[in-house]
């Protein structure tokens, strides 16, 4: 039997075809106008807050551009703004009616900061509301975790900030970035099997700590917070590498799992030695390594890379523990 989330994994392709064919040159011009603010907030939950993660860790590796990435609620009840002043607001909501951030993009506007919003849906309160809106062309999605919206929205932020420096390495970022329609059919085709072997082994495994330094924390919150807790209904955290040592460390023995995300490069030492470390004793190390999928793209698209063995790995791993990997049990009862 094939759940939901089985087609919205097989969308993903031509979801990110069609989004760079219809928002591209939109999202180039966002680009120039956002550069030239002082400072940029990003805002969502869930997911969505894990993609702006994910571009905050990435894009400081080759700009000081200040950005600020909040929830919607944290937004609202903790930020000191000021009227008029050199700030932008980007808002990420698959659906564009998350509560939380629709009254951050509501303060917003109250203290007439320019505002976009990314959204799947078009007709959405977001979309209407904000200043601007970007639409990821996916097509209704039901499964809970995000796939096809996660997978687009991350896409627009990358073509939004790495469009903002001018570099070898952002135009091959780009060039890169545009191509990924194909490489992610190609993971799809290639990953499945290996992850749910993975699946598999690791089926009765309750509680896995998920760790990735730089822009990998993005994927491992995800990971932890959407795919693990949301989608497979199991116990999970998100650890960015760098803590290990201050915290985890002294929890992990045989017996404990720790999903890794790694990227391989000069700058995920940290990384390698924190798998080092829990494998000397034993750990249940499960490691996702860019260079196992692609060793010839740039690290900075490690997330679009390992997104699909991992979304296959959630997939079959909720399946084997008779779970469908898009539903919910208390998501969209509590409102506030």
């Amino acid at each position: 039997m094939d759940y939901e989330m089985y087609q919205e994994i097989m969308d993903q392709p031509s979801s990110l075809e069609n989004t760079i064919i219809a928002e591209k040159e939109h999202l180039e011009r966002i680009s120039e106008k956002f550069s030239k603010f002082d400072k940029i907030y990003l805002i969502g939950c869930g997911s969505s807050i894990s993609t702006c993660y994910t571009i905050r860790d990435g894009f400081k590796t080759v700009s000081t551009k200040n950005i600020d990435v909040q929830t919607g609620f944290e937004f609202v009840n903790h930020q000191l703004l000021e009227k008029n002043s050199n700030v932008g607001v980007i808002l990420t909501s698959q659906s564009g009616e998350t509560s939380d951030t629709r009254s951050a993009l509501e303060k917003a506007k109250k203290y007439n900061i320019y505002t976009l919003a990314i959204t799947n849906m078009e007709n959405s309160s977001m979309a209407k509301e904000a200043d601007d809106a970007v639409i990821t062309r996916c097509g209704e999605e039901h499964a809970i975790l995000g796939t096809k919206t996660y997978i687009t929205q991350l896409l627009c932020l990358y073509i939004i900030f790495y469009n903002m420096v001018k570099s070898d390495r952002t135009e091959k970022v780009l060039d890169e970035l545009y191509k990924l329609p194909s490489k992610i059919e190609e993971l799809i085709n290639t990953t499945e099997e290996s992850s749910k072997l993975l699946a598999q082994e690791n089926k009765d495994i309750d509680l896995f700590y998920c760790m990735g330094s730089g822009l990998n924390f993005g994927l491992a919150y995800k990971l932890a917070m959407t795919m693990f807790m949301e989608g497979s209904i199991k116990h999970a955290c998100p650890v960015f590498s760098g803590e290990f040592r201050h915290g985890l460390i002294e929890r992990v023995e045989e017996g404990t799992t720790v999903v890794f995300v790694k990227s391989g490069d000069e700058h995920d030492d940290v990384t390698c030695k924190s798998i080092d470390f829990c494998e000397k004793i034993g750990v249940n190390c499960i490691i996702f390594d860019l260079k196992d999928y692609d060793e010839d793209i740039d690290s900075l698209l490690t997330p679009f890379i390992l997104l699909i063995p991992l979304e296959w790995f959630i997939y079959h791993l909720s399946i084997f523990n008779g779970i469908d990997p898009g539903s919910t049990r208390h998501i969209g009862k509590v409102r506030y």
